[in-house]
């Protein structure tokens, strides 16, 4: 019964009040980054549209580990990909602006694409190799200019919420401004909004912010796939059991 009401609730009050939302944050981003205050509204009406979202789809969140980030600090945050609601979940709760690198078909989406370029936020095309490469030197002048990336480097949702392989494109970024790799590892979406499904339940979240990876020591290809692994370690460390 509980269930339910709850696909009733999702479709008649989530749906509808969840894309009103959507358009009123991308269009105070959008005009907010335009008229030159990037710094301010390229976080916190994403910021704010990731709560709300998550209380109106009545999902609890907990955080752990804020106090491993200086906030004077740039990073590269590379976090597990369970679901759709991770977005919500890093923007909302992480307590620092981020620069996302994201998939370059989210572009097209009305009215989030035009608000996420405005925000100065980085699409991956990976269509070739050479556009993948123009991507992350994209990422590296964001970086350049004191921002911090987040990114999933598993480069897609889990099918069956276990960690898959990180691509080395997030640590190349690390690596080449020479900047420190903060793991997340989030628990929950997975069960909230999987790929592939429309079908929202309700149910608690989590995110676990790790101490930073330092990547001063790395000098060849051969230590951004140890880095890589390294980090991978890490985040599937802290999965809920049954992810693992």
């Amino acid at each position: 019964m509980v269930r339910i009401v709850y696909v009733v609730y999702a479709w008649l009050v989530f749906v509808p009040v969840f894309v009103a939302v959507t358009i009123l944050a991308a269009v105070v981003t959008f005009a907010g980054c335009l008229l030159g205050g990037e710094k301010v509204f390229a976080y916190y009406p994403g910021m704010i549209w990731s709560r709300l979202t998550c209380c109106l789809a009545l999902c609890p969140v907990k955080v752990r580990g804020r106090e491993y980030i200086n906030r004077k600090q740039s990073y590269v945050f590379a976090a597990n990909h369970q679901g759709a609601f991770d977005i919500f979940l890093i923007y909302g709760f992480l307590g620092v602006p981020v620069k996302w690198v994201m998939k370059a078909g989210l572009g097209k989406i009305p009215f989030v694409g035009a608000a996420c370029r405005a925000a100065g936020f980085i699409f991956v095309d990976n269509s070739t190799r050479k556009a993948a490469a123009g991507s992350i030197i994209e990422a590296g002048k964001a970086l350049r200019n004191g921002a911090s990336i987040a990114i999933f480097p598993e480069g897609s949702r889990t099918c069956d919420g276990k960690t898959a392989k990180f691509k080395k494109g997030a640590f190349q970024m690390a690596f080449d401004q020479r900047l420190p790799i903060i793991p997340v590892t989030l628990n929950g979406p997975f069960h909230i909004l999987p790929i592939h499904s429309l079908n929202l339940k309700c149910h608690k979240m989590e995110m676990i912010i790790h101490p930073p990876v330092l990547t001063d020591g790395i000098e060849s290809s051969n230590g951004l796939k140890e880095l890589a692994g390294q980090v991978h370690e890490i985040v599937s460390s802290a999965l809920w059991k049954e992810y693992k």
